[in-house]
């Protein structure tokens, strides 16, 4: 897409369920625009009644007495305020009502393609970006749809039914005041393309503005700590300059468009003035018809003004539109293919056969790697930051394909599975704690309602979560916060162990499920492990070695590579890598 127009073309398919409303509201802005030029001719009748009176058109048709022409001059003119007041009415709510659905359906639209999308992609992303296109953007192209296209509708009718008017009157002033028209269509074209990047650019602005005020609440209590308020309220002054600074220029742009728009009306009102008065009292054209040409000569140019501030919504709208569209376009490269099949039996070994894995523009992590996970097992998995601990997890969750080699569960290939029926079956305690605002309950039981409390009650049990959750004012009511944050780090993590522990699936992985705790709430953690591992298979990557000590088997990855393999204390005789960590944890060696 590589201007508005393309742009727009492409939102016309977007909103290709809509066509009859479509249709039907822009019948509604024809017919409203009709009736509002119709007083305006209705005046040259009036004017034209009182001169000729019997000789009058209204008279021509039938009407001969003077008060029977008043009477049904009176009732036209009502009934046209009446269609006229109904019709804008019907289209009003008719625009407005494409507005919120395209609106509603295009934010989520984008959000449902946005969740769908890579892992790899999400970790390239500024949030708060994400959060301007899915929020402001949205909201930009629904003021368009709201008012923008009725004007450019109405524009070209009354340009249309007018200037017909006109030439059926006098063809001669009728050209006179069509002349200006191409000159202001060629101005609005000049400033439509140079508005474009300008507006673009606007978009982009408020996106790194959004993005940075998302983070930097997230990380309020980082700046807090290190009092860096000052350093960060000079950052959010020097984005919204830039933001300022955008605007403006898109501003001085659009705002230069009516007073330029406004010579061109001017020349047009003041020809048709000079030439109609001439004209009129040399009896080539009736009183009334100059009085129609007159006041419809206004109407005619004078929404031409309107056009800047329409071109400039417009190209709001469509830089808006080309974020959210450009969203949409997006391609996953993790997807399911059309006979994919369900995991049938995930209590089953897990093998990486000769996987290969790379990050795009990185070195490979994993070079025919092999690893045997056996069913009801658990493993734990060391080594130092940058082994590959997590991407293994991120490899079995299928966040990441492998470009060569395979991952089967009982024989099935992950790429050849549906994805839900994949990650339905394992259950993921991250490193990073993630919490949802609400109840503690609500939080245990997601994505489930909290309907069976029972089963909540014992995953907080097993957990270790029911002792401090009972000592809260409102128990599994307790509102936690936006991210849990009214709990310490310690009950955020056994809460996110509960919430595996309520979902019960075959396979449990926990990443780093101790690394942020203090001792006491490590051993509670260790506990909960030990119970909820039992009769399925659970994998646990470690930084603290105690917590996978009584683990059936431990791998050390180092670079990608299995190092050493085997039991707690096999690998401690060994005297090799998982030795050396464990002799520096426990305080008997120095590193």
């Amino acid at each position: 897409m590589t201007n508005s127009y393309s742009i727009f073309k492409d939102f016309l398919y977007y909103t290709l369920p809509w066509r009859a409303k479509i249709i039907l509201a822009t019948f509604f802005s024809i017919m409203n625009k009709l009736f509002d030029i119709m007083p305006e001719i209705l005046i040259g009748f009036a004017v034209d009644l009182v001169i000729k009176q019997q000789d009058s058109f209204i008279a021509s048709l039938g009407f001969s007495n003077p008060k029977s022409q008043v009477t049904i001059l009176a009732i036209v003119t009502f009934f046209i305020w009446v269609f006229e007041s109904l019709f804008q009415y019907l289209h009003s709510i008719t625009w407005r009502g494409i507005a919120q659905s395209v609106e509603h359906d295009i934010r989520l639209d984008a959000y449902n393609h946005i969740q769908h999308l890579d892992l790899e992609w999400h970790e390239n992303q500024r949030i708060g970006n994400i959060t301007a296109i899915l929020n402001d953007d949205v909201n930009q192209l629904e003021r368009f749809l709201d008012s923008g296209i009725n004007n450019i509708i109405q524009l070209i009718v009354s340009t249309i039914t007018i200037g017909a008017v006109f030439f059926y009157v006098s063809p001669i002033i009728a050209f006179v005041s069509i002349f200006p028209v191409p000159i202001i269509i060629t101005i609005a074209f000049y400033f439509q393309k140079n508005l474009s990047p300008r507006y673009i650019a606007v978009r982009e602005a408020v996106g790194r503005i959004s993005s940075a005020i998302f983070n930097n609440l997230n990380g309020i209590i980082t700046i807090k700590s290190f009092t860096s308020e000052g350093n960060e309220y000079e950052r959010i002054d020097q984005l919204s300059s830039d933001y300022r600074e955008s605007n403006n220029k898109a501003i001085k742009l659009s705002s230069a468009f009516v007073p330029v728009i406004r010579i061109g009306v001017l020349s047009g009102f003041l020809a048709t003035l000079i030439i109609g008065s001439f004209m009129t009292m040399n009896g080539a054209i009736a009183v009334g018809s100059f009085s129609v040409l007159v006041f419809l000569t206004q109407r005619f140019l004078w929404p031409f003004t309107t056009l800047g501030e329409t071109i400039d919504q417009f190209e709001r709208s469509m830089a808006s539109t080309g974020r959210i569209l450009s969203i949409l376009e997006l391609k996953k490269s993790v997807k399911e293919n059309n006979d994919s099949e369900e995991l049938i039996n995930p209590k089953n070994d897990i093998i990486f056969e000769n996987v290969h894995f790379k990050y795009p523009n990185n070195s490979p992590v994993f070079k025919k790697f092999n690893l045997t996970i056996l069913n009801g097992k658990t493993i734990g998995i060391v080594g130092q930051t940058g082994s590959g601990k997590t991407t293994l997890i991120k490899l079995l969750l299928r966040l990441y394909d492998i470009q060569n080699g395979s991952i089967c569960i009982g024989g099935q290939d992950l790429k050849k599975l549906t994805l839900f029926s994949l990650r339905e079956s394992i259950g993921f305690v991250n490193q990073e704690l993630h919490l949802f605002e609400g109840t503690i309950k609500e939080n245990i039981s997601y994505p489930f309602p909290p309907n069976n409390v029972e089963k909540i009650k014992k995953a907080s049990k097993i957990s270790h979560s029911l002792e401090f959750i009972e000592n809260l004012p409102n128990g599994f009511d307790t509102i936690i916060g936006e991210r849990g944050q009214r709990l310490s780090v310690g009950q955020k993590q056994r809460l996110t162990i509960a919430r595996a522990i309520y979902k019960d699936p075959p396979i449990l992985i926990f990443d780093e499920a101790t690394s942020s705790v203090d001792n006491e709430t490590e051993q509670l953690i260790q506990n909960a492990l030990e119970n909820i591992a039992k009769d399925r298979t659970t994998i646990i990557i470690a930084h603290r070695l105690s917590t996978i000590r009584n683990a059936d088997q431990i791998i050390v990855l180092d670079k990608g590579k299995i190092a050493e393999s085997g039991t707690h204390d096999k690998l401690i005789n060994h005297n090799g890598i998982y030795n050396h960590l464990w002799q520096i944890q426990t305080g008997k060696k120095n590193s």
